[in-house]
């Protein structure tokens, strides 16, 4: 039996004084007129107990407010561009003059079921994450697998700023070699400088020092020591470690399977150069 019973059967039906109840159950004299009031307006349903919420959030954000998040959410997933917290929340500040925290509209996404739950993901906090602190500090770059309209397999090349997440680079190729990322390299440097260090896997095409031991260089990693640039390779099987050229690759795919499949190479570049927002992306 609960103790909102107990008190008012004790005062209703025993008839005893509220003061001596209050000293009996240990409550408050004026927690027992308010109970004894309640249960003379409603009856039984006083003994329920009352939810604690208050009836008002002057922190909640407005209906209006909730419902732009969401249609950003549909907007931006619809044209196949990325539609995580951080990009709705520049939309809202740039083109709706609402400043709103990335985890409000993490949660009212969560709220509104538009969040795949991820079980087995590992979570944020068991990474170590880093950034160059200055442009051209360092700079990252891996190809990812395409295919064409007739099923044709393409590869695309991206170079990536890891300060800015600027995509230096984003070219098609029927296949990544060598010397098309020696020649990408070139160009981008002519656009942007020299960096100060690359940031790749152990792919043949980034290195061939680390591959059987030899400790032969290729022309690419030739080309970094003529121009004294740092070159980092990732530890193998740790695709993190190259995180954000993966998570561009991601977001490009993405936007990519909204559009029409390119039936050539040329019509693939002209797609990617165009794709808008191609400086890289927050998540």
């Amino acid at each position: 039996m609960s103790k909102a019973r107990l008190v008012i059967t004790a005062v209703v039906v025993e008839g005893r004084s509220q003061s001596q109840v209050a000293r009996d159950y240990g409550v408050s004299q004026s927690w027992i007129s308010r109970l004894v009031a309640r249960y003379n307006a409603e009856g039984d349903t006083a003994f329920e107990p009352r939810s604690r919420r208050p009836h008002t959030s002057p922190t909640r954000l407005p209906q209006s407010t909730i419902d732009a998040i969401i249609a950003l959410r549909h907007t931006l997933a619809g044209k196949g561009l990325d539609n995580g917290p951080h990009t709705i929340a520049w939309h809202l500040q740039h083109h709706h003059q609402l400043i709103v925290s990335v985890a409000s509209i993490s949660r009212h996404l969560h709220a509104a079921g538009l969040v795949e739950p991820s079980p087995q993901k590992r979570p944020k906090t068991s990474y170590i994450r880093f950034a160059a602190e200055q442009p051209n500090q360092s700079w990252q770059a891996d190809f990812t697998h395409w295919w064409l309209s007739d099923g044709a397999h393409v590869e695309i090349l991206c170079w990536l700023d890891d300060h800015s997440r600027y995509a230096l680079s984003v070219t098609a190729h029927t296949r990544v070699t060598g010397l098309i990322v020696l020649a990408e390299f070139r160009k981008a440097i002519d656009i942007h400088g020299i960096p100060y260090s690359t940031l790749t896997d152990n792919g043949m095409v980034f290195t061939t020092r680390l591959a059987g031991g030899r400790g032969g260089r290729n022309q690419f990693e030739h080309e970094l020591r003529r121009l004294n640039v740092r070159q980092i390779n990732s530890t193998p099987n740790h695709p993190t470690t190259c995180g954000k050229v993966e998570r561009f690759h991601q977001t490009l795919k993405k936007w990519l399977n909204g559009q029409p499949r390119a039936t050539t190479l040329t019509e693939l570049q002209t797609q990617i150069v165009n794709r808008p927002g191609l400086d890289g992306d927050r998540g």
